[in-house]
């Protein structure tokens, strides 16, 4: 895991990049990699890549980067690990290609030479990376299908600038005026939306595409993978077997999903929650195991307590354990230094951001995490609300004005009692989509108004263009799991992506650690997708029976409770104060207040 840096100065009235400003980006993101660093600048300085170094694969000094192909002609800097590198190296031998390294890196190089963008496809893993071909005179950049890893970059006409970091870019000559879709976004969802930033200089690059830039310009982003496609395919042809052939064939590819996932010349280790998904992976894991319990004071001894139930399942697998307390006083203590990591506001990250501390204090430097796996096998609430609200609502919110008058009596009376959001229930429960935006969204689009500046909050409504993105979302999916695999698309698609994802990688990567998602992996869903096609009721528990038969029955047969932090608990201002609390609305506020106020 590493930190990515390119420039290429594309435009001939814009003169060569600036070198220095190339290193301070870079080194902005020194906790991404404490292994090394490095740089390449072309002859005619109009092309920089920089790189920032934690090393997991091939660790001498052969695996470094920017890393060059032997004419020198294409040079990579590439952050992420690619899980089936072994198995496209050797496929590249057979070819006759000769390696210097033992790295994934040069394997993307040497794959690049054979394939061009088309290589994408082939690569099993989490990857960002920017690529310059001297041969063609231009410059790759590309993301993995799911997100996993981030990059943002910035165009002025002139000069693309690219990173790992929004913070980092911000080292840079970009636009820093606000952007209205992004603080709208941050309002409406509790995270900033891809690919909207907080500047209107600064773009993500959408998961499962890449972009080209060359003397001609900067090209549009195209989609090389895309979950949606994926779930649409597998809705259109289920799978043919028993339920019991589906379990079997979702735990062989789940066994298959781990082992690759595993692939690491330093130890791996796994966060152990008393939840199926981090259990599963755990059981699966092979090894000399590492698993680490965040535990809370602040629940022991209560029905939130993961602990007990969690050394329970690392006793039965043997694993070399270890359980971390932190309480408020930590909070308190680390909240600047959170603050100061996150890379755009959010509401969440908490969680993230403690337990990559703990593993990494226990000289963790690889771990696998549990995330994806309610958004894949349908464990969340919204797997069974958004459906109903849909088809609930949807007769009522046809009916032109009624959604609209319902809101305006209703508001005033529920925001007394609980989130005012819901008064749009017959203004927004028309489809899925709609009904997603109201079972996820923190305010609904009509608040955000009275949140921020309205002006802005208009404009950036308008751009975000949020019903017709979510309509997207699901509209290819068709067949009589629609429903299932739709939410399945929107959780993955958003929540997952805009914030879980976002999460884990700013939060791991301050502590200079890799968090690896094995329920975020392309072949996984190709594999299980067709399967859930064919039971959509088919629920985690069935499946984590199937894998890990000798999990303990108490957690086999626990109900979803999710990863709870007590923070509510914690929301103290710097002076002692405490936060004006309504939930995570005010935390929102008081998140995009202080993250602003910092980057001023």
């Amino acid at each position: 895991m590493c930190g990515v840096v390119a420039a290429f100065a594309y435009s001939g009235g814009a003169g060569g990049i600036d070198r220095a400003e190339l290193r301070a980006v870079r080194d902005h993101m020194s906790a991404r990699g404490p292994d090394g660093s490095g740089e390449w600048f072309s002859h005619d300085n109009r092309v920089g890549l920089g790189h920032r170094r934690l090393a997991i694969i091939d660790l001498s000094d052969a695996g470094a980067q920017p890393m060059a192909s032997a004419d020198g002609k294409l040079v990579i800097s590439f952050n992420g690990e690619i899980y089936n590198y072994r198995e496209l190296r050797q496929q590249l031998q057979a070819m006759g290609r000769v390696f210097r390294s033992e790295s994934d890196t040069e394997v993307l190089l040497q794959l690049y030479e054979e394939y061009g963008c088309a290589m994408l496809s082939r690569l099993r893993g989490m990857f960002a990376l920017a690529l310059w071909d001297g041969r063609k005179q231009r410059m790759l950049l590309a993301r993995d299908a799911f997100g996993i890893k981030p990059l943002y970059y910035a165009n002025d006409g002139k000069t693309l600038r690219a990173a790992s970091q929004v913070k980092a870019l911000l080292h840079a000559d970009v636009d820093r005026r606000p952007e209205p879709a992004g603080h709208a976004g941050f309002f409406l969802w509790g995270s900033v939306p891809s690919p909207w930033t907080l500047y209107r200089g600064i773009r993500g690059l959408e998961p499962g595409h890449f972009m080209w830039a060359s003397e001609e310009g900067v090209g549009t982003p195209q989609p090389f993978c895309l979950i949606t496609d994926l779930l649409a395919r597998a809705a259109a042809q289920p799978a043919r077997g028993t339920r019991g052939e589906a379990c079997e064939h979702i735990a062989a590819a789940l066994g298959a999903c781990v082992k690759a996932h595993m692939v690491s010349d330093v130890p791996v280790g796994v966060f152990l929650s008393a939840g199926l998904d981090s259990t599963m992976l755990a059981s699966l894991a092979s090894g000399q195991l590492r698993t680490l319990t965040l535990a809370f004071s602040e629940f022991a001894g209560t029905a939130d307590d993961e602990v007990p139930l969690a050394e329970k399942v690392a006793a039965q697998l043997k694993s070399r354990h270890s359980t971390v307390l932190t309480d408020r006083k930590d909070f308190e203590a680390e909240r600047a230094s959170l603050m100061n990591s996150m890379d755009q506001p959010t509401i969440d990250g908490v969680n993230s951001w403690f337990v990559t501390r703990a593993a990494a204090a226990q000289g963790i430097k690889v771990a696998l995490s549990g995330l994806g796996g309610d958004e894949l096998f349908g464990s969340y609430p919204s797997f069974r609300e958004v459906p109903q609200l849909a088809r609930l609502a949807g007769p009522l919110a046809s009916i032109p004005g009624l959604g609209l008058a319902a809101r305006w009596i209703s508001e005033p009376v529920l925001k007394r009692f609980t989130s005012p959001k819901y008064a749009g229930l017959l203004e927004y429960g028309a489809n899925l989509g709609q009904a997603y935006l109201l079972r996820r969204s923190l305010n609904m689009p009509w608040e955000l108004p009275r949140l921020m500046d309205a002006d802005m909050a208009r404009q950036g409504l308008h751009d975000l263009q949020t019903l017709s993105r979510l309509s997207g979302t699901f509209s290819p999916i068709r067949g009589s799991a629609r429903d299932r695999l739709s939410v399945s698309a929107l959780e993955m698609n958003w929540y997952m992506r805009n914030q879980l994802l976002v999460d884990a990688d700013w939060a791991s990567m301050a502590h200079s650690l890799e968090v690896r998602v094995p329920f975020a992996d392309v072949p996984l869903l190709e594999a299980v997708a067709p399967w859930i096609a064919a039971f959509p009721d088919l629920s985690k528990s069935e499946v984590a029976r199937a894998t890990a038969p000798r999990l303990p029955a108490q957690l086999l047969e626990k109900p979803k409770t999710g990863f709870l932090v007590p923070t509510s608990s914690w929301l103290m201002a710097s002076d002692g104060r405490k936060v004006p609390r309504r939930g995570l609305r005010a935390w929102a506020r008081h998140v995009h207040a202080s993250y602003t106020v910092a980057v001023s």
